[in-house]
């Protein structure tokens, strides 16, 4: 997903000496290079390798084999406080209206009883750059375009780079600790898993971190993958970076997991409440919080457009928010629905969050508004 120019890729401009596979198709059946900018091919009939240089207007090339690829040329640089120059990667499922074949992408996540992958990587010495596994979702099956929500595995890091956002705590998965960061890039929301230590081969169980993010409050069930993806993001050199084997299997037949946060009161809300606000402290340090928000309509018609408004407690500011745009003014503060999650039917539901800075001991909001009418505490 991380491009910014698909009108390129559109106009067919190639650096010079391009050796170019056919782009959003094409099967390699032997070594294939690519040095267009958003060339792909296919290989094992089944995934999509793609050279996808969106940072850069300098040259890269990959080398596509039968398993994997290799990069071969990384001409182009970026300050390590910025984006990357490109993400060559292998990936299941559609980017930018590219499908890999046989794919059963997007399915809703509520349907996915398994999701797994086995990866392969080969690094190098004296470049900056992070192993990065990707999974993609949005809460409509999606094929085209930049989605939402942007699941980040970085399985290595080389040089001063970090994650979009801020940590905002740890969790245990597939046996290894892993530290979460949390923010935005200005496109979509990014929740990253950091590794330690370098890992240079894994089997990974995707739905398990799909599903931790889900527990954040960053997507709902609701929701679909679109796309499972594994390359290199070069700031600076790279050459000689290469997946060695992928592979993924994602299947369906599965049911909502039961929610692993603290479950409602045993007693309803009054009847009379048009709704109903569970305010949910995600992680809390010294300095910094973040809190997930759900909304559920209890009235007996349709919500189009919600402006939730409450008050923080003293001490407390938001930085970032994602789901919804937040503003705050002194401790008053109000939460809008963005474009995709403006209608709340009868029982239905709207998910937010955000980070904020933290001083002093840590407390919830108490009460809350929306669009003007008193909601009860879930």
């Amino acid at each position: 997903m991380k491009r910014s120019l698909r009108a390129i890729a559109a106009a067919g401009l190639l650096a010079a000496g391009s050796i170019v596979a056919v782009a959003l198709g094409g099967n390699a059946s032997a070594d294939t290079q690519i040095c267009e900018q958003y060339g792909s091919t296919v290989i094992q009939n089944r995934y999509v390798v793609q050279n996808n240089r969106w940072g850069t207007t300098a040259q890269q090339c990959i080398n596509v084999t039968s398993t994997g690829f290799e990069i071969t040329t990384q001409q182009g640089s970026s300050p390590t406080n910025g984006a990357p120059v490109s993400y060559p990667s292998i990936f299941a499922g559609c980017h930018y209206t590219n499908c890999s074949p046989g794919t059963n992408l997007p399915i809703q996540v509520s349907q996915i009883s398994s999701a797994t992958s086995s990866i392969a990587y080969k690094y190098v010495s004296g470049a900056t750059y992070n192993a990065s596994y990707d999974i993609w979702l949005d809460p409509t099956p999606k094929r085209d375009g930049v989605n939402q929500m942007e699941i980040m595995i970085w399985l290595n890091r080389q040089g001063p780079i970090q994650p979009i956002g801020s940590p905002v705590g740890t969790a245990t998965i597939d046996g290894r600790s892993w530290e979460v960061w949390r923010g935005s890039n200005g496109s979509n929301n990014v929740i990253s898993y950091l590794a330690p230590s370098a890992i240079s081969s894994a089997n990974l169980n995707l739905l398990a971190f799909i599903n931790d993010t889900r527990n954040r409050g960053a997507i709902t069930s609701s929701w679909y993958l679109t796309s499972i993806q594994a390359g290199f993001e070069p700031w600076q050199g790279g050459a000689g970076l290469g997946v060695t084997s992928f592979s993924a299997s994602v299947n369906g037949g599965g049911s909502t997991p039961p929610p692993t946060t603290t479950p409602p009161p045993s007693s309803p809300p009054p009847s009379n409440a048009a709704c109903t606000v569970k305010y949910t402290p995600a992680s809390v340090w010294n300095n910094g919080f973040t809190a997930d928000v759900t909304i559920t309509n209890r009235g007996s018609s349709t919500i189009n457009g919600w402006n939730l408004t409450y008050n923080l407690p003293t001490g407390q500011q938001v930085t970032n928010a994602w789901n919804a745009t937040v503003t705050q003014s002194g401790s008053a503060v109000s939460a809008r629905n963005v474009s995709f999650n403006g209608s709340i039917a009868p029982g239905g539901t709207a998910n937010f969050g955000y980070q904020g800075t933290l001083s002093g001991a840590y407390s919830s909001p108490t009460s809350f508004s929306l669009n003007g009418v008193a909601c009860s505490r879930a």
